[in-house]
């Protein structure tokens, strides 16, 4: 059994984010290319964004710290530190409102 703080992930990929040229960092906590699973805290400066990319599987979003805002077409929704996004089944955006971090739970589609 492996344990993570997410508390602490979320800080070092900040920290990481604020010294990078692309204001963004991210670490996969669990699975990867080769799992269905895959857990990944990315981190963003404010204003930073993951532009408009396809949905491997089912997603969600936990904001660990900060706000962002998920966009689809026309639609949007802000989440805060604590919420829950469901990351639709299409094509979307990640937008950091402040400094963030979340973390991104997919299961990708078999």
């Amino acid at each position: 059994m492996q344990k993570f703080s997410l508390t602490a992930l979320a800080r070092q990929q900040l920290k990481l984010a604020h010294s990078a040229s692309s204001g963004r960092s991210s670490s996969t906590v669990h699975g990867g290319h080769e799992h269905q699973l895959r857990q990944t805290v990315i981190a963003l400066t404010a204003g930073q964004m993951l532009s408009e990319h396809e949905n491997p599987g089912e997603a969600t979003v936990h904001v660990l710290h900060g706000r962002v805002r998920l966009g689809a077409g026309e639609m949007s929704w802000d989440g805060v530190s604590g919420d829950l996004l469901i990351v639709p089944d299409r094509r979307h955006t990640l937008e950091a409102l402040e400094d963030a971090a979340v973390l991104l739970t997919v299961a990708k589609h078999s």
